[in-house]
C-alpha cells in the first residue's frame, strides 16, 4: 500500500492549531515527538504528507488520542461536493 502524496491542508493546519494553543514551540514538539523540526516544519505548511507513525507522534507528543486528532482535523477540513 502506497502513502498519498499529496498533503491535507487540514492536518496541516490543525497540527499548528493545536501546537500554538498549547504554547509549544515547533522545535519542542519535534524533540517531544522524535520528527525533526524541519519535517515538522513541511509538515505544518502541508508541504508534505507524514506517515501514520509519524502522525501518531505528533499526536501523543500534543496529548491527544488519535480519535481527538481525527475529530478536529475533519471539524476543518471542507466537505466535499457530492
Amino acid at each position: 500500500m502506497s502513502r498519498s502524496s499529496r498533503p491535507d491542508p487540514a492536518l496541516a493546519a490543525t497540527l499548528r492549531r493545536m501546537r500554538e494553543q498549547r504554547g509549544i514551540s515547533r522545535e519542542a514538539l519535534a524533540a517531544r515527538s522524535g520528527v525533526t523540526a524541519s519535517a515538522l516544519a513541511r509538515i505544518e505548511l502541508a508541504q508534505t504528507a507524514p506517515g501514520w507513525d509519524t502522525v501518531r507522534r505528533l499526536a501523543h507528543a500534543l496529548d491527544l488520542s488519535m480519535v481527538q486528532l481525527s475529530a478536529a482535523v475533519e471539524a476543518h477540513s471542507p466537505r466535499p461536493v457530492r
